[in-house]
């Protein structure tokens, strides 16, 4: 749910990935690179993380060099070499593809269901009903151009209203976290809740779901990590392993309970000493991710690539949903 109207607007900024980023193995057979790079997320544990913490990514150990603010920072610092890989919308993976940028998606890591959704609230008692009545209304949303605003120009193009009249519905960048007070105080009509900040919102009381994702869409998975064509290529081995131990981490958090997947974190959160605050772990659902162990759906694709010619962000047949993405190096891959 991150933007990607300007994810990269210049080839300038695409640049080949560094030949690795640890130690290396000389011997056939075994993985080229053992330490990879990335971006962790305060206060979450990510599917690598959970990997190596479960011995499935041994003998390749990650190298922590910080946070990221954002998937498209995220997939431009694996473009660009700062890191090994990273994690971004599938639509800002298009984006970046239409670039030109010599990437491709491995597995899928975050998504919607019906317990991780994101949810468009009214106030209870409000006007507003369904499509319609959302012309001349304010949309909170947390970013422009992403999952948030495909979302709601998919529902509104559903609900018969004419390009004209989907410009006439407003979307307001509001911070996450003041998304619901703008909604109760009445300078927003409609609130776009995800996760906690949903939650905790729906506790509280008085507001109602107008429509979600997942009604429209099903449940989806709406993200993926991704490596440069030239990292995979001059290190086969280790994206095998890499992506082997990620896929096997998604399935560890289908297979499990909630409250073990919420332990293991919370064990994980504080064995890396980073000063975090654990108390959000505590909510989680699910992932989302709605393939075992992460195998990517062409549709998850060719939904924002048909979303993006629509609304002139790339050109018809710019991008072919085969092109973004593998799925050779899952082990998952083969049993849908």
């Amino acid at each position: 749910m991150i933007t990607i109207r300007n994810v990269l607007t210049s080839m300038s900024l695409v640049v080949t990935l560094a030949a690795c980023g640890g130690e290396t193995s000389a011997k056939p057979g075994e993985p080229e690179t053992l330490e990879l790079r990335y971006q962790g997320s305060v206060g979450a544990v990510t599917f690598p993380e959970l990997a190596e913490e479960l011995g499935y990514l041994s003998p390749l150990k990650l190298a922590w060099i910080g946070n990221t603010i954002s998937g498209p920072q995220d997939i431009q610092a694996a473009a660009t070499g700062q890191t090994d890989f990273g994690g971004a919308f599938n639509g800002a993976i298009v984006k970046l593809a239409a670039a030109k940028a010599p990437i491709k998606a491995v597995i899928g890591y975050y998504g919607s269901d019906k317990d991780s959704y994101v949810g468009y609230f009214v106030a209870d008692g409000s006007p507003i009903k369904g499509p319609r009545d959302l012309i001349g209304k304010k949309i909170g949303v947390n970013t422009l151009g992403a999952h948030l605003e495909a979302v709601v120009k998919e529902y509104l193009k559903r609900g018969g209203l004419t390009p004209e009249e989907i410009k006439q519905v407003e979307l307001v960048v509001v911070p996450p976290v003041n998304t619901e007070q703008s909604l109760r105080q009445g300078q927003i009509d409609v609130a776009a809740l995800s996760g906690i900040l949903r939650d905790k919102a729906l506790k509280r009381g008085g507001i109602h779901p107008l429509f979600k994702d997942i009604d429209l869409f099903g449940p989806f998975t709406a993200g993926s990590v991704v490596l440069t064509e030239k990292f995979i290529k001059q290190n086969p081995a280790t994206v095998k392993k890499f992506v082997e131990a990620f896929a096997k981490a998604v399935e560890w958090t289908q297979t499990h309970s909630r409250e073990e997947v919420i332990a293991k974190s919370k064990e994980i959160i504080a064995k890396r000493k980073r000063n975090e605050d654990s108390t959000a772990i505590e909510f989680w659902k699910s992932s989302g991710v709605a393939n075992k162990g992460g195998v990517i759906d062409a549709k998850e694709f060719q939904t924002w690539i048909d979303w993006l010619e629509r609304e002139g962000e790339i050109k018809p047949g710019q991008v072919k949903a085969e092109d973004v993405f593998t799925n050779e190096y899952n082990p998952f891959g083969g049993t849908q």
